[in-house]
């Protein structure tokens, strides 16, 4: 089975999995119940993975290409990556063929977690209506709070995008275009690639103009459309075997005064918050191309 298909079936075994559970905005409303204003509450899970979607078309987060590491379940303090030859380095016997041979290993300490944050106000009285609030939450707060990760996985501090060790495409050479030529790319280093993170602008375009998507879709590449890549651009790589998402395996959801300049105007404030940092093994396996 092609890995589009396998994470398509994963997801929709979470989904019904989750159907089976208390939505992240239930378990809120039940505890406001009883504290009111005061309520906070905190999770043992990541909330961003915890609902189902309404939407007839799918649209998955960042977090789906990856392969999540809960460490509250599974606790790791290292990990593993490789990273280029060095100008300088001896012979390695077969590297001519097989690129990889010639990467160094490295055992590295996980980095601290970044803090992923949102926040809402909520509408007045809309507390008093319980099913509505919960509505409220699942998909206004935890869908900002999804954004917000994307942010904090693509473009934050430890972002996909904001590391130097992934390499840049802009000629397509002997292929139609830049994805075709980093999926070679990545094919030439012995690994697969089995992702696709473009720009919804791009994503329409493409698909207006040929059949490039759907064959590269076909071919087993999962595709996430988001803003939070620059429109021109895409991020190509293998995500199954080449980067690890670490996570708390936690989450809160509680008021708060909001920072100044936060909202349009004053109001009842909700924040939620979770802890959550990408790594790339492979960073010869990756690559941020030019459209």
């Amino acid at each position: 089975m092609q890995r589009t298909d396998t994470i398509k079936r994963t997801i929709a075994e979470v989904v019904a999995e989750r159907k089976t559970q208390m939505s992240p905005g239930g378990v809120f409303v039940e505890a406001f119940a009883k504290d009111g204003f005061d309520t906070r509450v905190d999770y043992d899970v990541t909330i961003t993975d915890s609902l189902t979607s309404s939407r007839r078309k799918p649209r998955y987060p960042s977090r789906n290409m990856l392969k999540v590491v809960s460490l509250s379940r599974e606790p790791q303090e290292h990990y593993w990556h490789e990273s280029p030859p060095r100008a300088g380095d001896p012979t390695v016997d077969g590297a001519d063929l097989r690129r990889e041979a010639a990467n160094h290993f490295h055992r590295s300490p996980i980095p601290p977690l970044l803090t992923t944050t949102a926040w809402v106000q909520v509408p007045d009285t809309l507390c008093d209506d319980p099913a509505s609030f919960e509505q409220f939450i699942n998909y206004r707060l935890v869908v900002r709070l999804a954004t917000a990760e994307n942010h904090t996985i693509l473009r934050g501090e430890g972002g996909l995008l904001n590391m130097p060790d992934i390499g840049r495409l802009t000629d397509p050479g002997p292929f139609a275009s830049t994805i075709l030529a980093a999926c070679n790319e990545v094919e030439q280093m012995g690994s697969t690639a089995d992702g696709l993170i473009i720009n919804p602008a791009d994503y329409y375009r493409l698909l207006g103009s040929g059949t490039q998507l759907r064959d590269v879709e076909d071919n087993g590449v999962f595709i996430v459309r988001t803003r939070l890549v620059d429109p021109g651009t895409a991020i190509v790589g293998d995500f199954g075997h080449g980067a690890l998402l670490f996570d708390a395996g936690r989450s809160v959801i509680r008021f708060a005064e909001p920072p100044p300049g936060t909202f349009a105007e004053p109001g009842v404030a909700l924040c939620a918050q979770i802890w959550e940092r990408v790594v790339v093994n492979l960073p010869t396996c990756f690559f941020v191309v030019t459209i």
